[in-house]
């Protein structure tokens, strides 16, 4: 599973010239669900996403996560961040899982986010989005539950 996160001010998304989600502050989080992603990269990307602190406090350090600030996060799938470029200039997405399955693992990050007391706006599965977002920072964060330490209690 892999989360590109942005730090914004503001972030919406469209789907055919129709809002179907859009935040103020807090994260927009495009995430790729690659083939055999459990429950286990569900359970770590929430919990990495929720407590990650790169929001300022008051001395102007990234100190604070996005609930520390009464942020949001706008949640928007994108099978693209699986693309293999590893033969040619087109990019092949045989390490994204099939949409049916994605589907579900996209609805339980968002279901174990707003566990955790955060609110969430989505894109719409599938669909052609525009997303347009205003970065704070910038700031734009990579995490790739296959490659960050799971020795971290995931609770």
């Amino acid at each position: 599973m892999i989360a590109v996160l942005q730090r914004v001010t503001r972030g919406k998304v469209e789907v055919a010239s129709r809002e179907v989600g859009s935040i103020e502050r807090g994260l927009v989080v495009l995430l790729g669900i690659a083939r055999g992603d459990s429950e286990r990269d569900v359970l770590w990307m929430s919990k990495r996403i929720a407590s990650l602190r790169i929001f300022s406090d008051d001395a102007g350090k990234m100190n604070l996560n996005v609930q520390q600030v009464d942020g949001a996060i706008l949640l928007v799938s994108q099978f693209t961040l699986l693309a293999d470029l590893s033969s040619g200039n087109r990019p092949g997405f045989t390490a994204a899982e099939e949409p049916d399955i994605a589907r579900i693992r996209c609805g339980e990050v968002a279901a174990q986010l707003l566990e955790r007391g955060i609110r969430i706006a989505h894109g719409e599965f599938g669909a052609n989005m525009l997303v347009t977002l205003e970065n704070d920072g910038p700031v734009t964060i990579v995490l790739d539950s296959k490659t960050q330490s799971k020795t971290s209690q995931i609770d």
